[in-house]
């Protein structure tokens, strides 16, 4: 699973509180838009990108839809994530035990030069 579509839906606030508000309890469109300053076509739209990008399911209770996180939807984020983290760190670990190199030195600043007149 590829995390691009992941990351962009994750991207949006409000279905970063979507995701929130389904991750312990499976809720109705209804539901969700009564909790968010948003209407239910909105929340739809949103619950669709979040359902193309694989983070939640749709489940049928009798006539009503309920949506709900799917925690393996988050796979392909955590392994991109993980990737990323560990080959950044190992180059910072790298960078951070190489031997330093001799700095140049800092060149003199306005104020340090306008002491210099001042104090001699």
């Amino acid at each position: 699973m590829n995390p691009d579509a992941a990351l962009k839906a994750l991207a949006e606030p409000h279905r970063r509180d979507i995701l929130r508000l389904v991750s312990a309890t499976p809720r109705s469109v209804g539901e969700i838009a009564d909790h968010l300053d948003i209407t239910s076509q909105a929340v739809s739209r949103h619950l669709k990108v979040l359902r193309e990008a694989g983070l939640v399911d749709e489940r049928r209770e009798g006539t009503r839809h309920l949506f709900l996180v799917r925690p393996d939807g988050f796979s392909a984020v955590q392994d991109f994530l993980d990737d990323f983290w560990t080959r950044h760190l190992g180059q910072l670990k790298a960078a951070l035990e190489s031997p330093r190199r001799q700095q140049p030195p800092t060149p003199p600043t306005e104020l340090s030069e306008s002491r210099r007149h001042h104090d001699g």
